[in-house]
Order: C-alpha cells, then sequence, then structure tokens
C-alpha cells in the first residue's frame, strides 16, 4: 500500500504542476513585457545641458527634465515607457512598441519653448504667459482647417503686444517653436516650409486672452502637426538642453522577425536537450524533463513579478538556464550512478547522491553568480537584460533542480517499486560490485581510465601556449573589429521584400545625403548592415528611417553610439572582467585554496583569450553583447571547474597526507575521471541550445552566440586539461619545498567529522 501510495502522490504531484502551467501558460506568456529588440521601439540616452552658458544643473533640473519627458511621452500612448536619472546629469528613455519613432524623437527632444515675435524678431510674448494645459487642437469654422488655440494669462498685455503690432509696416506676429539664434522671419518668410509655426497679420488690437495659430498646418499630415504642438506646449518646455549620447531605433518588422526565429531556435534546441537527457539518464532524465519544464514557466513567473523586460540576449538567457538546470540534475544523476555501482541499494544512493552533490551545485552555482551580478552592475540596455534573467535563471534553477528534482525521485525511490531496476537509472547489472567488496568510489573504473591527464597536461599547456601566442600575433596584425558600441558611431539594419545590391543601398542613401561608409548584405541578398563612422543627428536617423522605408519596405533599425558612450562602454567591459575575476579567485580561495583559484583564473583567462583570437582573426565584430558572452562562459567554465576541484577536495578527505607527487597525480587523474562524464554531458547540453540560437535565432544574436560556443569548447578543454592539472603542479611544487616532504592536506577543524583543506 505504501508503494502505491507514493507513486500515485508523485503522480498527483505531477498532474497538478502540469495542469496549473497549462491553465495559466497563456496569461503569463502574454505578461512578459518585451524589450525594444522584440516588438520594436526606440531607446536614447540624453546628457542635460544647461540652456545658458555658466548655468548650473542640478537634481531639480534634471528631475523637472525627466517629469516633463514623461508627460510627454504619456501622450504618445506608449504602454509601459520607461524614464530613468542616471548618473545625476542623464536620462534615458525607453519607448518599446511606439509606432511613429521619428514623432516620438521629436516630441521628446523638442525645446517646446514657444515665443510671439514681431517681424524684427524681437521677443513680445513667452511659454511663460501661457496658460498651463489650455492648448488644444481645433478646426477653423470657416475653412474646416486645423488650428491650435491656447489661452494667456494677461489679455492686457495681448492687446498691447496686438496693438503695436498692427502699427508697424511690416504688421505680422509670428509664432516660433524653439527659435534659435541666427533664425530670422525675414529669411524663412518666402520658404514653402518655414521653420516658424505662424506668421498672421493683425489689423487691429485683439482684446482677448485666447490665441490661435493656423495656416501652417496643410497637406495629409496639418492635423498630426497641430496636435504635436498643442500636446508640446501642454507638456511644457524643456528647462535644458538635451544632447543625444546614444540611440537605439528597432523596427516592428525586426524584433518580430528576431522573436519568431529566436523562440523557434529556443524550442527546438530544449527538445533536443530533453531526448538526450531521458535516453542517457532514463528514468531520473524524466523526472528532469518535469523540472526543466517548470524551471522556464516558474523563471517567466518570476520575471513578470519583477517587472523584468525580456530582451533578445535575455530570451537566450534563459534558454542557456536550461543547461545549468540541466548540469544540477547531471551532477546529482552521476553521484546516484557511482554510489549504485559500488553496491548501494537504491535508497542508500539516492541518499549519499543528494548529501554529497548539493555543496557541489552551491558552489557551482554562486561563481555563475557573481559574472551575473557584475555584468548586471555595469551593464546596460540588453545586457542588463541578460544578466536580470542569467539571475533568475540562476536562481530558478537551483530550486528545481536542487528541491523540486529531489522532492519527485524520493517519492519514486521511496516506494521501492524500482529498487532492483538498477538499468532505470543507468547502472547494468554487469557494472554493480558487491558492496562487501569494500570499493570506494575513488576506485571505480571509469571510460578514461588509459588517460593520464597529468601526464598529457604538459603537451597540452605547449599546445594551448602556441594558441595564446599565435592569438596575441593575429590580435597585433589585425586589431579587434571593434562595432560602434565601442568606436561610437551609426549602424542601420535594414531588411527589403527583394533581393537587393551594396550599390543599390548605397545610391538610395547618396541620392539624400547620406553618403554610408560600409554597405555589408546578408541573408538571401534581402538584408543589409549600414554603417557610418560618425554618430548620426536624429534628423539625420529619421531622413535614413524615411528613405529605406520607402524604398525598400520595411523599417529599419538605426544604432547610434556617440564616442563619450564607446569609451564609457569600453571601460565598463574592461572592469566587469576584472571585478569578476577578482570575485572568483577571492571566493574559491576562501572555499578550497588559493592555488585551486589561481589555477581556475589562468583557465578562465584561456578561455577568454580564445574567444578574443578568433573573433580577431576571422574579422568578427565586437558589439556590448559579446562581453556578456564572455563573462557567461566565465561562469560556465567556472562552473565546470569547481565541480571537478569539489571531486578532488572530497579525494583528498580520504588520504588526509601527501607524502609522495605519485599521490597528487593520481587525485588529479581520478577526480577528472570520476566528473569527466559530468563534463561532457553538461557542456553537450548547453552546446545544443547555443548551435540552435546559432542557426535559427536572429541574426542579432550571431555573434553571440558563436563568442558562447566557443567559450563552451575552451571552457571544457581548460577545466579538464589546465585548471586541475595546473594545481596539481602547484600542489607537487608545495610538496618538494615543505621541510619534512609532507603535507597534511587536511586538518581538525572542531571535530572529526569537521576538516578544512590546508
Amino acid at each position: 500500500m505504501k508503494k502505491n501510495s507514493r507513486i500515485i502522490a508523485f503522480l498527483l504531484l505531477v498532474v497538478l504542476l502540469f495542469a496549473g502551467m497549462a491553465a495559466t501558460y497563456k496569461s503569463v506568456v502574454k505578461d512578459v513585457r518585451l524589450g525594444l529588440d522584440l516588438q520594436g521601439g526606440f531607446e536614447v540616452l540624453y546628457q542635460v545641458n544647461p540652456l545658458e552658458k555658466g548655468e548650473k544643473i542640478d537634481d531639480k533640473a534634471v528631475q523637472a527634465t525627466a517629469k516633463t519627458l514623461e508627460n510627454r511621452v504619456n501622450v504618445l500612448g506608449v504602454s509601459e515607457p520607461k524614464i530613468q536619472v542616471e548618473n545625476n546629469n542623464r536620462i534615458r528613455v525607453q519607448l518599446a512598441g511606439v509606432k511613429n519613432q521619428n514623432e516620438a524623437r521629436d516630441i521628446l527632444s523638442s525645446q517646446a519653448n514657444l515665443t510671439i515675435r514681431d517681424s524684427d524678431d524681437h521677443v513680445k510674448l513667452t511659454g511663460k504667459d501661457l496658460v498651463q494645459g489650455s492648448a488644444k487642437q481645433e478646426f477653423k469654422q470657416n475653412t474646416n482647417q486645423p488650428a491650435v488655440t491656447f489661452k494667456l494669462k494677461d489679455s492686457k498685455k495681448f492687446k498691447k503686444v496686438t496693438e503695436e503690432i498692427s502699427k508697424r509696416k511690416d504688421n505680422v506676429m509670428v509664432v516660433w517653436l524653439d527659435y534659435e539664434k541666427g533664425d530670422s522671419y525675414q529669411k524663412e518668410k518666402d520658404k514653402k516650409d518655414p521653420k516658424y509655426v505662424s506668421a498672421a497679420s493683425v489689423d487691429q488690437p485683439i482684446n482677448s486672452d485666447s490665441v490661435e495659430i493656423s495656416g501652417g498646418f496643410n497637406g495629409e499630415k496639418g492635423v498630426q502637426k497641430a496636435k504635436q504642438i498643442a500636446d508640446l506646449l501642454n507638456s511644457g518646455s524643456l528647462p535644458v538642453h538635451l544632447k543625444e549620447l546614444y540611440s537605439n531605433s528597432v523596427g516592428a518588422q525586426f524584433g518580430q522577425d528576431a522573436l519568431d526565429k529566436t523562440i523557434f531556435g529556443s524550442l527546438l534546441g530544449v527538445g533536443i536537450i530533453y531526448l538526450f537527457i531521458v535516453g542517457f539518464y532514463r528514468l531520473p532524465g524524466i523526472i528532469a524533463v518535469i523540472t526543466l519544464t517548470t524551471y522556464i514557466y516558474i523563471t517567466l513567473v518570476a520575471f513578470n513579478f519583477i517587472h523584468g523586460v525580456l530582451t533578445l540576449p535575455g530570451l537566450a538567457a534563459l534558454v542557456l538556464g536550461v543547461g545549468m538546470a540541466v548540469d544540477a540534475n547531471i551532477i546529482m544523476y552521476e553521484r546516484i550512478k557511482d554510489e549504485l555501482r559500488i553496491g548501494r541499494t537504491l535508497k542508500q544512493a539516492f541518499n549519499k547522491a543528494n548529501k554529497s552533490s548539493f555543496i557541489t551545485i552551491l558552489d557551482a552555482n554562486l561563481t555563475t553568480v557573481l559574472a551575473a551580478a557584475v555584468l548586471f552592475f555595469f551593464g546596460e540596455s540588453a545586457v542588463k537584460g541578460f544578466a536580470t534573467m542569467l539571475l533568475l535563471a540562476i536562481l530558478m534553477s537551483f530550486v528545481t533542480a536542487v528541491f523540486l528534482t529531489r522532492i519527485l525521485l524520493s517519492l519514486l525511490v521511496q516506494s521501492n517499486y524500482f529498487k532492483k531496476s538498477f538499468w532505470l537509472f543507468g547502472v547494468s547489472k554487469k557494472d554493480r560490485h558487491d558492496i562487501n567488496e569494500g570499493i570506494d568510489v575513488y576506485e571505480l573504473k571509469t571510460p578514461y581510465d588509459h588517460w593520464n591527464f597529468m601526464k598529457l597536461a604538459k603537451p597540452l599547456f605547449w599546445f594551448s601556449g602556441i594558441i595564446i601566442l599565435a592569438g596575441v600575433v593575429i590580435l597585433f596584425i589585425f586589431k579587434l573589429n571593434l562595432g560602434i558600441d565601442f568606436t561610437s558611431g551609426t549602424r542601420v539594419d535594414m531588411k527589403a521584400d527583394h533581393k537587393i545590391t551594396q550599390q543599390s543601398v548605397t545610391n538610395t542613401l547618396d541620392k539624400v545625403g547620406m553618403k554610408p561608409d560600409q554597405v555589408s548584405l546578408s541573408g538571401n541578398n534581402d538584408s543589409a548592415s549600414v554603417q557610418f563612422k560618425h554618430d548620426l543627428s536624429k534628423n539625420e536617423v529619421a531622413k535614413v528611417k524615411d528613405t529605406i522605408s520607402k524604398k525598400f519596405g520595411n523599417d529599419p533599425t538605426v544604432n547610434t553610439v556617440s564616442p563619450v558612450i564607446g569609451q564609457e562602454i569600453a571601460k565598463n567591459a574592461l572592469l566587469s572582467l576584472i571585478y569578476a575575476s577578482i570575485g572568483m579567485i577571492i571566493y574559491i580561495s576562501l572555499r578550497f585554496e588559493w592555488r585551486m583559484g589561481l589555477s581556475s583564473i589562468l583557465a578562465l583567462l584561456h578561455d577568454a583569450f580564445m574567444i578574443v583570437a578568433v573573433f580577431s582573426l576571422f574579422r568578427l565584430e565586437v558589439d556590448v553583447t559579446f562581453i556578456a558572452a564572455v563573462l557567461t562562459i566565465i561562469g560556465y567554465s567556472i562552473n565546470d571547474t569547481i565541480v571537478t576541484f569539489d571531486r578532488v577536495r572530497e579525494n583528498l578527505r580520504k588520504i588526509k597526507v601527501i607524502t609522495e607527487p605519485e599521490q597528487i597525480d593520481r587525485i588529479v587523474n581520478h577526480s577528472i575521471r570520476q566528473t569527466m562524464t559530468r563534463s561532457i554531458n553538461t557542456v553537450l547540453t548547453v552546446v545544443i541550445v547555443v548551435v540552435a540560437l546559432l542557426i535559427f535565432g536572429a541574426s542579432s544574436i550571431f555573434n553571440f552566440s558563436l563568442a558562447l560556443l566557443i567559450g563552451l569548447v575552451s571552457g571544457v578543454f581548460s577545466s579538464i586539461f589546465i585548471a586541475v592539472p595546473l594545481w596539481g603542479m602547484m600542489k607537487k611544487r608545495q610538496l618538494k619545498k615543505s621541510p619534512d616532504h609532507k603535507l597534511v592536506v587536511y586538518r581538525e577543524k572542531r571535530s572529526n567529522d569537521e576538516k578544512i583543506l590546508v
């Protein structure tokens, strides 16, 4: 009866889990806030500067500016705008899903400084004379033409102004919005599209507090222009000057394509992982599929709870988190297999693996958290979105893989239904020893017993050294192909409804005075990347977007970075790598020993440099997501290294004292052999996802995915052939230098059961 009750409890729990997910997943997916790169929209970073020389910008002025921008954004009808003050003198505005990006940009950056002047450009009235919020877009009664009306605070003052203007020879009242030094009514009056808003004749004094602006709102866009001016007047003029430092404008079609492709690649990758893990681990593999599905669901729920914004790299982080969750499962399943092989019962094997794998998983995850935290604090925009999702993914993978997996597996194990079915846990009868033989996990045979990793280490060190030297030469000759994120400039990604040529793109932009520095075709020659070495102004961006949209049928994605931001991104990228490395050295030294920390970081630097060398050799563009990829690899690679070092620590605990170098060689070899299957399976599951993203994902994360792939392959190599053998060499040197040629590697701390590595 007990057997059946545990199986029933397991089935009920699984049914409840999937029923709950099935009933709510639509609303969960619907509530996910998509970033600019997944639904279109634009982001702009403004530097807040004073209007007049000598003025100071204080917090009050910056906050007032942010509030004015918020009022303007509300007019646009954007569902969830994001406006935040950075570094006390910068304001970042993110508008996802905004339809008319050029209009939004104009409304945001327009000074909205209204002045009423005479024909000689003398100021008669300013925006301070307006009644706040009184501006309206209306239609003239006689002609039904669009007009803007607003009220003045003092009708007597207006009467005096109109009386003065009516007596002039050139009796026009000119309404300006954002009048600049050098502007003139006389220069503009004969132009088809003058810079001023309106110039009306005044024949007699006007005794009223109402003003009507009309006549300058012709054509199809007349009503829209009139409404825009009314909205700007109501939102108030900006108390400062805004300078664009960075902008990213993503076409809606680009966003949708990126979302569709990346979701397809992600689902395919996760599907293959499911098949692999069930095929390799059988019954525990089925439980892993249940917990991994739950992991994806609760990660999205948690992401919605913190009001996160899902970016393209963030979506990649969610899927990569599947690999991390798989790793936590694999660590435990490999432990169960080892315990079963030495002859333990299923219950004993489960309990033993449960205890021994927990600390390993915790250590491995905490180091990846360090890398993700550094990304979060130093990254911006898409990188911050990636870091947020990665942090959540690590937390949720830990919750599901450690706790949910253990609950589900415990129910099956405790039921005794599978107590003799060792094959369902990947262990055949011929692989099992009798427990009375006294065989230790340390003595179990592995498929890698003929490999002497310490012997292979020296030639492989030389091999890595040659590659690194070649990488230095490559880097010196070719240097890195830095994208606009680091060098400044403008990048335009466009998609056409038909095949295009570089010449057709260049000619189209040349006609409007925009000469690109580089045009690269991609896809089936229906997509192109256009680069300008300088950062385009907002008017130039608008011109490029309109030209490409009309000629090629799709709104392009435009990314503009000023030199100031390019330098900051490069600086933050370097600091991120330094801080992540320091944090890991400290953590590993505290949890293990300093030699393990040092060898781990040297292996990580090897992995990071491999990615840099390959990107340099093949002239692949290095952008801000490249840094995210490098830091992610640092997290993944250290994860793998720590799992092996954890096994080294266990094996050291068994011998306690080292008296000869051969003991160190045996410990290194045994530890790597025991964790080799786990290392290969873990990296394989993540590689499956990355390859799927590489082939089927959006083109904008191709370089990101490629950097991850290079790093993953290099990471598993460095963990096995560099980090642990290097520690072994340093340990042998320590043994040689010790006075009595003896190393007590563990000592008592408080009790016989509590020992520490020394």
